[in-house]
């Protein structure tokens, strides 16, 4: 049962973070391409395999450790969304996967890096306009955050989470040729080793 409404949330939170990019692609996008090439779903272009596949594990690297060893030490443990899934162990596995990909990774993955980044981008030049979209990620994430972790606790999830922004959007435009599965998978993949954690009651 929790499976099965955990999967309507899921759905529900996409459609929720669709709305506006749907919006903005039906009001200015519609003639240039479909709502999902315009937003990058399309197979990722990588020039350089090996240069990408280091790039990308060094990424989760870089995203894991904030998240599971930085951000639990200024947050109540029992407002984090793995919550959910603490020493459940292997029956949480597919919940797991359902909050990781769906619920989090591609509700944000869209209204993020498919919307946004390409938006400000395109307004603003790479630098700017993917810098932007990371802050906004990042303020997010913050919010969130501030009345359990406090102002010193929301900055630095800010921080970390906007650096995350940062990268995937760096990742995607620069490595993957606009593609967003690129930041899709790293998003997904992050969450799922956070979930893993508190599935086995690792910290």
């Amino acid at each position: 049962m929790q499976t099965i409404n955990l999967l309507i949330s899921a759905i529900l939170q996409v459609i929720f973070f669709s709305i506006i990019p749907f919006l903005w692609w039906v009001i200015f996008w519609r003639k240039e391409a479909t709502f999902f090439k315009r937003l990058g779903f399309k197979r990722p272009v990588i020039q350089n395999k090996a240069r990408y596949l280091i790039i990308f594990a060094a990424t989760i690297i870089l995203l894991s450790i904030p998240s599971l060893f930085i951000i639990p030490l200024f947050v109540d443990q029992s407002v984090l969304a793995t919550t959910q899934f603490y020493g459940q162990g292997a029956l949480m596995l597919a919940p797991a996967l359902i909050y990781a990909f769906l619920q989090t990774g591609l509700s944000e993955e869209i209204l993020f890096r498919g919307f946004l980044t390409k938006r400000l981008i395109r307004k603003f030049g790479f630098m700017v306009g993917n810098g932007l979209q990371g802050l906004l990620f990042g303020l997010m994430h913050g919010v969130l955050f501030v009345s359990s972790a406090g102002m010193l606790g929301a900055i630095i999830i800010i921080l970390i989470t906007g650096m995350a922004g940062w990268l995937m959007g760096w990742i995607n435009e620069k490595e993957s040729d606009g593609s967003i599965i690129s930041s899709w998978l790293l998003h997904g993949i992050v969450n799922v080793l956070a979930s893993f954690f508190a599935m086995f009651a690792i910290i």
